[in-house]
């Protein structure tokens, strides 16, 4: 499809960040959650960003708020802009209607998850049209930009709460993918633009309460196709930023 193949190369791109356009998304983010303007700390690679994220929330500390562990003060900001995009995932989610199709729908088992088929077989067999777009765009997208991210957060260890930019783009090109061919106005149609474009312009970013660290995207990125996918899938071969701090796969 081609909106995964678009969505795909935002993720695999070594163009330089927009930090211009990503620090005026992520002002108005701030102002959403009534903070200030930032101090925006820009690195070239994720192991410099490192020193910077002392005192950030790491997942468990956000758990902790939501149990009997909540901590003294104000919920961290990384806390409200997760829940924020999780609650924008699910209204885009509700926004999907099915589109009528021309073949009888096909029988799912009670209890049981859909038969993950290859793009012609799935539709010829009448897969609802949401779940090819699922297997088709968001879960290979995620299969191959997670394969991007992962080896490198492995390579760092323990990290606090943030995103990862222009390889955040599994859900962006699966609800981009309904837009273009179910769904053309959304109901958060705004909110969705703005993450949309926040995922074109950005590399990897953690969010604090006064500064918010900015990394830059990888100087090379070398990738290969993952042998026996149905979908234009890769896995990471290499991949290495602007100070020389370099990550290689598997």
């Amino acid at each position: 499809m081609s909106t995964r193949r678009e969505w795909l190369e935002v993720g695999l791109s070594t163009k330089p960040a927009d930090h211009t356009t990503t620090e005026e998304i992520l002002t108005s983010l701030y102002a959403r959650h009534g903070r200030p303007r930032p101090e925006f700390i820009r690195v070239p690679s994720p192991r410099a960003a490192v020193p910077y994220l002392e005192g950030l929330p790491t997942h468990d500390d956000l758990r902790s708020w939501l149990g009997d562990r909540r901590s003294p003060g104000r919920f961290p900001l990384a806390g409200d802009i997760a829940a924020e995009l999780s609650h924008l995932r699910s209204a885009l989610e509700a926004d999907y209607t099915e589109p009528p199709g021309d073949r009888p729908p096909l029988k799912r088992p009670k209890g049981k998850p859909w038969p993950v088929l290859p793009p012609e077989q799935a539709l010829e067999s009448g897969l609802p049209f949401h779940e090819v777009l699922t297997q088709g765009v968001r879960n290979a997208l995620f299969r191959s930009l997670a394969g991007l991210y992962l080896p490198v957060r492995a390579a760092l260890g323990r990290l606090p709460v943030g995103w990862y930019g222009h390889q955040d783009g599994y859900w962006i090109g699966h609800v981009d993918a309904i837009r273009r061919t179910v769904t053309p106005h959304l109901g958060h149609e705004r909110e969705f633009i703005e993450w949309s474009a926040l995922t074109r312009s950005a590399g990897w970013w953690w969010p604090g309460e006064s500064r918010c660290v900015l990394v830059d995207r990888p100087v090379v990125l070398r990738t290969e196709p993952v042998p026996g996918a149905w979908h234009d899938e890769v896995r990471l071969v290499h991949i290495e930023y602007a100070d020389g701090w370099s990550v290689s796969g598997s």
